[in-house]
């Protein structure tokens, strides 16, 4: 299966803000599903991503800016759908590592979330004071998983050996995966529903350097359904921008990937949520 993003700008934005030079913003497009249990076809997301995209208006209204002139350059980046975990995420950090010792703000649309152990590990070698902000409905905690240790279900184990992970928006779990919790960071969507402070709570436990990693199922299925395992009682849209907002505003968000959208021909507001929360963090990124 060969997709060929390299004749495609953002959103169709003309070609002078698309290139590497003139970019401030690198998007990364990694279609790939092997490793997801229930519902395959995330590695359709990237395609669906780019197609919702020329439909967007570049102009923010929230932050009254046209944050595509700062440049977003897509990677003429391809990847074989049926390679190995493994040989996934060592292409992810090799490209990863590739454009972050450029000084690019480094962004990447998935696939499922087994994209997110490649390009972690290449930002904890430059980044030594980081900390990852995980927002999904599963912990992703499990150490290994079918016998895969880089399995989608095992996302963030890697992560949380090596850096604060705080986790947002979980309401879903295996019993296994509890005593690999960081104590104190994880932030259930039920107490999340009974404390207004939790935003608060939250960035304070963030260090100053910050990889966001966004599973698409951290919304509440009746405004994100298209995605691989929906759990009900997500977060709102407002209530996500207005946290994700505050993050970038307090914090040096280093990068980030929106993961898990799965495409479906009858219904495309999911496609079109993605690009627009992509668009508001490239907007809140540079509102400083």
């Amino acid at each position: 299966m060969k997709l060929n993003y390299k004749k495609k700008t953002f959103a169709g934005i003309p070609e002078k803000y698309a290139t590497i030079n003139k970019s401030q913003t690198v998007l990364i497009l990694v279609p790939y599903d092997y490793t997801q249990t229930w519902k395959k076809g995330s590695k359709e997301g990237p395609k669906a991503f780019l197609s919702a995209a020329e439909h967007i208006e570049l102009y923010d209204i929230e932050t009254q800016s046209e944050v595509y002139k700062k440049g977003i350059f897509i990677v003429p980046y391809v990847i074989n759908p049926s390679i190995s975990t493994k040989k996934m995420i060592k292409k992810v950090y090799n490209v990863t590592k590739k454009y972050l010792y450029q000084e690019k703000f480094l962004t990447f649309i998935g696939g499922d979330h087994s994209i997110s152990i490649g390009s972690i590990r290449a930002f904890g070698e430059k980044y030594k004071n980081l900390s990852i902000l995980h927002m999904d409905a599963h912990t992703d905690l499990r150490p290994i998983y079918k016998g895969d240790p880089y399995n989608h279900a095992c996302s963030m184990y890697e992560a949380s050996q090596k850096h604060p992970l705080i986790q947002i928006g979980i309401r879903s779990m295996d019993i296994i995966e509890k005593k690999y919790i960081q104590k104190g960071n994880i932030f259930y969507m039920h107490d999340i529903y009974k404390n207004d402070l939790w935003m608060q709570d939250a960035i304070h436990k963030l260090s100053e350097n910050v990889f966001i990693s966004i599973d698409i199922d951290v919304f509440d299925p009746s405004i994100a359904p298209s995605t691989g395992t929906p759990e009900p009682g997500g977060l709102s849209w407002y209530t996500t921008l207005k946290f994700l907002k505050k993050v970038f505003i307090k914090k040096n968000v280093i990068g980030f990937d929106i993961v898990e959208l799965l495409p479906n021909k009858e219904e495309s507001s999911t496609d079109f949520l993605t690009v627009k929360l992509f668009y508001k963090l490239l907007s809140y990124k540079h509102i400083k």
